[in-house]
């Protein structure tokens, strides 16, 4: 089995228009062909280059990762001797990544990467997620190199980054026991030594996911006497160096195979990761806004898993004389899981592309200077990409929770057993709305796109979008949507209220995803027919969770507040 091949709809996403200006940026026209043999030449060949390594990925997951997830769930890691020992099954799967050069993705071809956007990617994490959400949590920390890519120097990039793409693992040791969302409250102590002319860490973290990776990227208080965020720094702490023991790992609920681990540093030798104070005001801004894109691919691969779940024991189950997908109760359930998975995929592959433009040319610009096009090309994308990422994030994770409890009403009483793999996928997915930033704190990071227009705007882009003319009719009431969400922003922001604002932003962010989501998966349909149904399904959806908030949103009295603080 391929979880590529057999998912048609990740093909149609790869090959979006955008890809081919995508491609040029990141491969400075195809400057590496006369420098590694096997770097594309031009764009065809690039996109077949991707093509064939997500082949290799859906292999992989299909015939190894997947098979292994219940044993990997079953067994989980270990902590010996203060180290961590993989599940069986887990080592095999990081064994078969890695011996398939699947380290190191998104690097570029001097450290021994493969150079791909942010994009193919993200697909290749998708597929990872269908396949075992607790393995993607392990390879797709990878990412954080992109982190000590971008901020660290020269010397550390040739001495770190090659070693992730020949498979060494990463984490990112931010959490503690008194700081969790409020990361200002970092306490972990950083201290200079002059003698040995490098930092030691002291201090405890939790929730550290992949604990004991070959190295770390961790927030610590290098500014004695703070207690806010500008006494934060980034550091690089390598295992090989000693001083971070593993306490223990968490009893989660799910991603069992992942490694959740609480660390005590103890005189731990670590090297600054960019300049002092940065830590968490630009360091980890970035690395969040990386590793929320990752989560929301995450998200969609769940989507997809407990989809496919769904749909093959719908067919199976038989009741009353007939296969239970018959049951207009149950059609019903699953149209809308795979409306769900279709949008919640059309926004992520937007987002990653978004975040691809910006980011190249971020890269560009630390080579040449960017011509006046380039610099407005990049703050257009970067916008956006800031503005998408909170929606793919926050929509994605609640569509994978809503889906696997989906799968399991479909089950009945046979998903809540753990014979079925529904189960085991209800429990990972729940992590996905809470860490890398709660949902609630996605929408945080979300409503000043509500308040500034940003996103309405985005919508007025979409509308003038063609569509195919069977379409012209669902486009036709996304617009009507658009006028109602236009409405109560106007409401709202009239109040100027803050606590006002507060309370009703979940349901204003929800509406600009839905109405966006819509055209996504409209314009998704129009080129493919493999969209068809969803297009029709979650714009009536769409149509009803608007209409509900709105509602919610005119007949609002802020004098009501009262009511909810009780």
């Amino acid at each position: 089995m391929n979880f590529y091949l057999d998912t048609p709809e990740l093909r149609h996403h790869l090959n979006h228009p955008l890809m081919k200006r995508i491609v040029g940026l990141k491969e400075r026209d195809y400057s590496d062909k006369d420098k590694f043999d096997y770097a594309p030449v031009d764009f065809e060949d690039a996109m077949d280059s991707y093509d064939k390594v997500l082949e290799i990925v859906g292999e992989i997951c299909g015939e190894i990762v997947a098979p292994n997830a219940e044993s990997v769930d079953h067994e989980g890691p270990q902590v010996i001797n203060n180290r961590v020992k993989y599940a069986a099954g887990t080592q095999e799967n990081l064994d078969a990544v890695t011996q398939a050069g699947l380290m190191g993705v998104a690097m570029p071809r001097r450290y021994g990467g493969l150079n791909f956007p942010i994009t193919p990617y993200i697909m290749a994490a998708d597929i990872v997620s269908r396949s075992d959400a607790g393995f993607e949590n392990l390879w797709g920390l990878q990412d954080c190199a992109e982190t000590l890519y971008e901020f660290g120097s020269e010397d550390q990039r040739q001495r770190y980054i090659p070693r992730v793409c020949k498979g060494e693992t990463m984490s990112m040791d931010l959490t503690e026991p008194d700081a969790g969302s409020d990361l200002q409250a970092v306490m972990l102590k950083a201290t200079y030594s002059d003698a040995d002319q490098c930092w030691y860490l002291n201090g405890v973290k939790r929730f550290i996911t992949n604990g004991d990776a070959d190295i770390h990227l961790v927030l610590a208080r290098s500014e004695e006497g703070t207690r806010d965020g500008r006494g934060l720094s980034m550091f690089i702490y390598d295992k090989r160096n000693g001083g971070v023991d593993v306490r223990r790992i968490e009893n989660k609920m799910g991603i069992k195979g992942s490694p959740t681990c609480e660390l005590v540093f103890k005189n731990a030798k670590a090297e600054l990761c960019g300049d002092r104070k940065l830590g968490l005001i630009k360091y980890v801004m970035a690395l969040m806004n990386g590793a929320r894109l990752g989560i929301a691919a995450q998200s969609v691969g769940i989507s997809q898993a407990v989809y496919n779940e769904a749909l093959m024991y719908a067919k199976d189950r038989k009741q009353f004389g007939k296969a239970i997908i018959e049951f207009p109760a149950v059609y019903d359930i699953l149209s809308l899981m795979k409306a769900k998975l279709d949008a919640s995929r059309s926004l992520l592959y937007e987002t990653s592309r978004f975040v691809d433009i910006y980011k190249a040319l971020d890269d560009i610009s630390r080579e040449r200077k960017l011509t006046p096009e380039e610099r407005q090309e990049q703050k257009t994308y970067a916008k956006l990409a800031d503005s998408f990422t909170p929606l793919a994030k926050g929509l994605g994770s609640e569509y994978a929770n809503q889906n696997a409890y989906d799968c399991i009403q479909i089950h009945g009483g046979s998903g809540f057993m753990k014979d079925y793999a529904c189960e085991r996928i209800y429990r990972d997915a729940r992590i996905t709305s809470i860490y890398e930033g709660t949902t609630q704190l996605q929408v945080v990071a979300a409503i000043r796109y509500v308040t500034t227009g940003a996103y309405l705007a985005q919508i007025r882009t979409y509308e003038e979008q063609a569509v195919a003319p069977e379409y012209e009719g669902l486009k036709n009431r996304l617009k009507e949507m658009a006028e109602k969400y236009e409405a109560a922003v106007a409401r709202i922001v009239e109040e100027k209220d803050q606590e006002v604002l507060d309370f009703v932003a979940r349901r204003l962010v929800e509406i600009a995803a839905d109405i966006i989501m819509g055209h996504l998966v409209v314009q998704d349909a129009s080129k493919n027919v493999i969209f068809a149904e969803s297009a029709q399904v979650y714009v009536r959806y769409a149509e009803a969770e608007v209409e509900k908030h709105t509602s919610f949103i005119s007949r609002f009295n802020k004098d009501e507040l009262g009511f909810y603080r009780k």
